[in-house]
């Protein structure tokens, strides 16, 4: 109690100022990059739950420990797909609403944005390949249209993965 009081009286004779910040901490680091990572990922997740064989292609059943081999890597690609496709949404929400303004924003943001966010949501339903490609083309989109904001010119590069694909990146 008494400790509270003191507080309470260190407040009345220093308040505390208040202060205003664009994020949670105002440190002004923002790039897509990590967004476009985890839509390649989503990519390769996808190509890699294509490219799994299930068990039993012999003719006979399959033994216990093909079974568990196929679940295990089929589950662990569905769930780092699932958690990819979530990290772009995390960091393009976070982009959109802390860096883009009016003052920066291009006309289509929105309607980007949101048609990532339903990507990013078709692409973690199912399987389907188009979905993630069409969710990295348009996570470059945004990076285009951020890079852009920033007054800094892009070109498009190679991933250099095993997913193939492209980023957009800052031209110098």
């Amino acid at each position: 109690m008494p400790m509270r009081h003191a507080f309470a009286i260190f407040n009345r004779i220093l308040p505390a100022e208040e202060a205003h910040a664009h994020c949670d901490i105002p440190c002004g680091i923002y790039d897509p990059h990590l967004a476009q990572v985890a839509a390649l990922t989503v990519v390769r997740m996808n190509q890699l739950i294509e490219g799994l064989e299930a068990p039993g292609g012999g003719g006979g059943p399959p033994s216990k420990q093909d079974r568990d081999k196929y679940v295990n890597s089929l589950s662990r690609y569905i769930a780092t797909k699932e958690v990819h496709a979530e990290l772009v949404k995390h960091e393009v929400r976070i982009i959109r609403g802390d860096f883009f303004k009016p003052d920066n924003s291009p006309a289509n943001i929105g309607e980007l944005v949101d048609g990532i966010m339903k990507t990013a949501s078709a692409a973690r339903q199912n399987v389907d390949k188009a979905a993630a490609e069409k969710l990295l083309d348009q996570v470059n989109q945004f990076a285009e249209a951020f890079w852009k904001a920033k007054g800094v010119e892009t070109k498009k590069v190679s991933s250099n993965q095993a997913a193939g694909g492209e980023y957009v990146v800052p031209a110098a």
